[in-house]
């Protein structure tokens, strides 16, 4: 490892402690498969992958939110409970070294989710503010939730829900999805064996043909997608192009990613969007409300606070909540984090855990506080 541990780190951790956090440390060699299922696709071509002795892939850890989580469910530990981490995680990234420190939270079982996403936006911002005193910042605010709602209303078919929730927090996935959506491409060119398959929705049948195919290439299923997965988009794919939406509907759906509005401003925004569409988000808004209520009480720059409807973050694993907080007028957040109540779940846990966390770009922080005046 050839980063050094930052400076900051003192005071950041001194920040956790008074936050009713508990220090956590997990293992740098993580299994690869929980961060292949659910990372999200961006982050998955990113990662240091590696084999043991016994042929399973490892991986270099590329994040805390996962390995956390993992290690909850091993200690059993009981919940509500708070766990703060500081430490390296490694990726290849377009800019910046592939090994960089990273600091977060992550919040796992307090049943109000209101209360636990505010408290995480807030915990977020007041890092930054400690370790950034002076800067002004900027809080970007999404949720998934409101999102897969509106797509719901819209009557969307289910293929097109799921495949318009993953390229929620990729602009470049979401226009080209949104293109098809308006002008579905023909069928693509398939083998005959596959074509079959895809026709007949033979999930089970196509991935194990191209579980057969990748063993036959000497591909390893574990170094990107799973056969399934793979088997799995074939089908919504053909399944999508038979959909066309209807022109009343697509454009309700573009009113909605273009609302973009200050945080105290967004709930009568998204209550007048569902009123002129004629749809009914009433559980979603009551939801973004309560949630946007929270984030009054402690204080922030209501001012620097704002709801982009097209905002997401590119991890598969969020629920809800989706929040950025970076420099004014900065090029890269500073703070990332979400909400997650499905991961624990699909990680292993016996009852369902509600959560949420952020992560700090360390490296990002020193360079600004190198350019400070």
């Amino acid at each position: 490892m050839t980063s050094r541990t930052p400076a900051i780190s003192t005071d950041i951790t001194n920040l956790f402690a008074t936050r009713n956090t508990h220090a956590v440390e997990v293992a740098i060699l993580q299994p690869a498969d929980p961060f292949l299922d659910m990372a999200g696709e961006d982050l998955r071509r990113r990662i240091f992958l590696t084999e043991s002795e016994t042929g399973q892939t490892l991986c270099l850890r590329p994040e805390f939110t996962i390995p956390v989580c993992l290690d909850h469910i091993s200690s059993q530990a009981g919940t509500p409970r708070r766990y703060s981490y500081l430490g390296e995680v490694f990726r290849q990234r377009r800019e910046g070294g592939n090994e960089f420190f990273q600091a977060g939270i992550e919040d796992l079982g307090d049943r109000d989710t209101a209360g636990a996403d505010a408290r995480s936006v807030a915990d977020a911002h007041a890092l930054l503010s400690l370790v950034l005193p002076g800067q002004a910042l900027a809080i970007t605010l999404g949720d998934q939730t409101i999102f897969e709602a509106v797509l719901a209303a819209l009557g969307l078919p289910r293929g097109w829900r799921m495949r318009l929730a993953r390229a929620f927090g990729s602009a470049p996935m979401l226009e080209a999805a949104l293109a098809d959506l308006a002008n579905p491409p023909r069928n693509s060119q398939l083998s005959g064996p596959v074509a079959a398959l895809v026709l007949d929705g033979d999930l089970d049948g196509l991935s194990a043909h191209i579980a057969s195919g990748m063993e036959e290439a000497g591909l390893s299923a574990s170094a990107g997608r799973a056969p399934s997965d793979i088997a799995r988009r074939l089908i919504e794919k053909a399944e999508l192009r038979s959909v066309r939406l209807s022109s009343e509907a697509f454009s309700a759906l573009k009113d909605f990613l273009a609302i973009d509005v200050p945080l105290d401003g967004a709930t009568q925004a998204l209550e007048s969007f569902a009123t002129g569409a004629g749809l009914s988000l009433d559980v979603a808004l009551e939801k973004f409300a309560a949630r946007a209520k929270a984030i009054e009480t402690y204080g922030l720059p209501a001012d620097k606070i704002r709801y982009d409807a097209a905002f997401g973050r590119p991890l598969d694993y969020y629920t809800g909540l989706v929040f950025e907080i970076a420099a004014d007028n900065g090029d890269w957040p500073l703070v990332g984090g979400g909400r997650y109540d499905r991961l624990l779940t699909l990680l292993g846990a016996k009852t369902p855990i509600p959560g949420v966390g952020f992560s700090v770009w360390l490296d990002r922080i020193e360079a600004l506080r190198e350019t400070a005046p």
